[in-house]
């Protein structure tokens, strides 16, 4: 591998895919380094794209060239477009996807791109000369020169897990944390903080009782997020619906005490429109029942995410 490049993307989820193909395109020799190869593009938590606001930075991206778009149609299961009953303006397209498929077809893309070299490692330390980036170097002591270095770390810089009272490092379930990264920009006179985002546990859709369920149907035929994009071919299925109820909450309000988010081991800010359900419960005590968006994570798994409830609690 050369180790001189125009630019180095650090970190191969959404931002940095989209960061490293249009730097290659504009024929800048680039590098994509990555923890974990075969983890690019991987989707974390829910496997969904789009929804409010965030639907329409999808098309965004679409209309500059970006893949995104184009990649969640070829991995979507299910495209509503969500918010039907009210005005245009608040109007947006969502699709549930297939992680797997999604995960292939990006890195199926980032593989065909020329100027582009995808390699593993960590970043241990930027390196600057008069307040500018020239390289970096990595976890395993190799020296790379760039002429600007594009971060998207993600949920990866210096990273906390809480299940219950415990806690410990990782980026995400299964893989290490960015240690040193954090460290070296708080060195650069950039200010570091802290967010938060929470995942529920997955169900088995072999211990899930379908006929207790609100049926929800994607549309049809389903709309694509790009406009390079004909028409959908994937397979679609059906998602979900159930609430929580007044023993829900009962459960979670008899448990605070083994949360994080209400002992203060969690600091973190954590996203404004996705609450975790111990905070809905807390917050919203006037309320009986809360939605729970019961959503496949692929085609080929028995796997299903339990849109609503992310939760800190331990079983």
């Amino acid at each position: 591998m050369a180790l001189e490049f125009d630019i180095v993307v650090v970190g191969g989820g959404h931002a940095g895919c989209e960061a490293a193909l249009a730097a290659a395109r504009m024929g800048a020799s680039t590098l994509l380094l990555t923890m974990d190869e075969d983890k690019i593009a991987q989707m974390s938590c829910n496997p969904a794209v789009g929804g409010i606001a965030k639907g329409h930075l999808v098309k965004e991206i679409d209309a500059l060239g970006g893949e995104m778009g184009r990649n969640t149609d070829r991995a979507g299961i299910q495209f509503r477009m969500i918010n039907t009953s009210k005005g245009p303006a608040v109007r947006a397209l969502r699709a549930q996807c297939d992680k797997q498929l999604y995960r292939q077809a990006m890195q199926e893309t980032l593989r065909g791109q020329g100027h582009l070299t995808i390699a593993r490692g960590t970043v241990d330390r930027l390196l600057t000369r008069g307040g500018a980036v020239t390289g970096l170097v990595t976890d395993a002591g190799e020296t790379i020169a760039a002429r600007a270095v594009i971060l998207t770390p993600g949920t990866f810089l210096k990273g906390l897990i809480h299940v219950g009272l415990n806690h410990f490092p990782a980026g995400r379930a299964g893989e290490g944390a960015a240690e040193h990264l954090s460290g070296c920009m708080w060195d650069l006179g950039f200010e570091v903080g802290r967010l938060k985002t929470g995942t529920p546990p997955r169900l088995d859709r072999n211990t899930i009782n379908f006929d207790a369920l609100i049926t929800q149907s994607g549309d049809d035929p389903p709309p694509p997020f790009s406009a390079r994009t004909e028409r959908i071919t994937t397979q679609q299925v059906l998602c979900h619906l159930t609430y929580t109820n007044r023993e829900t909450h009962a459960i979670i309000h008899e448990n605070l005490d083994r949360s994080p988010l209400f002992t203060g081991a969690i600091e973190g800010i954590g996203p404004r429109y996705c609450p975790s359900i111990e905070d809905k419960v807390v917050r919203f005590s006037d309320k009986e029942r809360h939605q729970i968006f019961i959503e496949p994570e692929g085609l080929e798994t028995n796997s299903y995410y339990p849109n609503g409830i992310s939760t800190s609690l331990p079983v």
